[in-house]
């Protein structure tokens, strides 16, 4: 018999196709979801399945779908039989994946949560392994995927403080859900100590570190680095990259602060979300910069200041150009992300105090002085400054590069586990 809380949710989830056809139509209004793909959000498949076994592996966005795409290109390699099914839930990921998707790949939407979208989406893809990342639970997706008797694992299971508490709440029912998983992966100690907290059986449960220290470097325009390399030859630069709401005026503030002692300095500022970079350059013109927008100017010209990257899929260009990076979401309550892609491309890396989203790999990062932490623009000025000088910021690069490529090892983990539990002759 199913928890009480587990059992109303389902309740609802059955009867809430009116509730989630209008949820959609506004999150389609807000710009949130691709009007061309909403019907895969009730679980109306745009492609056809692949004959053959298919893996299912779901990821809540962009961070999350990008660390297990090493773990899917090499389980294509190690059987041309597989098919591979990719689930996230925002229009960014899709965008991005689109591009980098392994070969017998697919990218869906996945279904928003009402059992009949559900159900629809799994008599439709039939996988045969089930694997989730990090900590997005959908209850009704994970129990028809477990009632089909598709396994289940979790990789890269990350839980937070607030995320915990939150589980708590609901008791049992996260130790039902917890239980339809064969096996977790886990990114760290804290997220262990909850999970068993929560009821997951511990020899079920590995703490293996992140996939994301496996992950290859994001990739760039190897013609288009060679072209902005050349243009912006002898001119000082740095980038303050996934910056969210507040960190672009702190981040301008030390700029002003930087550009007294570097003469033409450049700031590329790559913010979290691209639809916000002209409200951004506005803002900053505004205090009195010279702004340019990289959708508008394909290089910044000589009077550009501050160059907003309101692009997808460059981040691999922008930290392959910047000797030094700031890394958002940190100066700000956000949480911190992704230090891996600067560490793995040779970038110094900068971040704030709010890093609790990556707390062990910024702790690790900061102990062997491979990044460093700030809690201000004037901090963040005077860092830029000193590691302008190549002398400075060298070192620092080689230790963060040196920490970052240390993580293949929680990929062929992640394989071995999926290869156990994969239905059919052994892999």
């Amino acid at each position: 018999m199913k928890p009480l809380a587990l059992s109303a949710y389902l309740a609802f989830s059955r009867n809430a196709e009116g509730w989630g056809r209008r949820q959609l139509q506004k999150r389609l209004a807000r710009g949130k979801e691709d009007p061309a793909r909403i019907g895969e959000r009730e679980g109306r498949a745009s492609q056809p399945r692949p004959e053959g076994p298919l893996i299912w592996f779901h990821a809540a966005s962009v961070g999350e779908s990008l660390s297990i795409l090493e773990v899917v290109k090499r389980l294509g390699m190690h059987d041309p039989q597989l098919n591979f099914l990719v689930t996230t839930g925002t229009v960014t990921s899709a965008e991005i994946l689109a591009a980098r998707l392994p070969p017998r790949s697919i990218h869906q939407f996945v279904p928003l949560d009402v059992l009949p979208f559900v159900r629809r989406f799994l008599a439709h893809w039939q996988p045969d392994l089930a694997i989730w990342t990090e900590s997005e639970f959908w209850p009704a997706l994970i129990t028809e995927t477990a009632a089909r008797g598709t396994p289940l694992l979790l990789l890269n299971a990350r839980m937070s403080e607030r995320s915990a508490r939150r589980w708590y709440s609901i008791g049992k029912s996260a130790k039902a859900l917890l239980e339809l998983f064969s096996a977790v992966q886990v990114q760290d100690d804290a997220t262990a100590g909850h999970l068993r907290a929560l009821g997951m059986p511990r020899d079920r449960m590995a703490v293996t570190g992140t996939l994301k220290e496996g992950t290859p470097p994001p990739p760039c325009d190897e013609s288009e680095l060679a072209r902005l390399g050349d243009r912006l030859k002898g001119r000082p630069l740095w980038c303050a990259a996934s910056t969210h709401e507040g960190e672009e005026e702190i981040a301008a503030q030390a700029h002003r602060l930087a550009q007294k002692s570097t003469h033409r300095l450049l700031m590329i500022l790559a913010p979290r979300h691209p639809e916000r970079g002209g409200a951004i350059r506005d803002m900053l013109a505004a205090q009195g910069f010279a702004v340019r927008l990289r959708s508008e100017y394909p290089c910044p010209d000589e009077d550009c200041e501050i160059y907003v990257a309101d692009t997808l899929g460059e981040m691999g260009l922008w930290y392959r150009l910047a000797p030094v990076s700031f890394v958002g979401g940190s100066l700000v309550r956000v949480g911190g992300h992704n230090p891996y892609e600067p560490a793995a491309l040779g970038s110094a890396i900068l971040h704030g105090p709010h890093v609790h989203n990556f707390a062990d790999i910024y702790a690790r990062l900061d102990a062997a002085a491979a990044a460093l932490r700030i809690a201000d623009a004037q901090g963040l000025g005077e860092a830029v400054a000193e590691l302008l000088q190549p002398s400075r910021s060298a070192p620092m690069a080689y230790a963060a590069w040196e920490l970052s490529s240390s993580g293949a090892d929680v990929t062929d983990k992640a394989l071995a586990l999926i290869l156990e539990h994969l239905p059919g002759p052994a892999h």
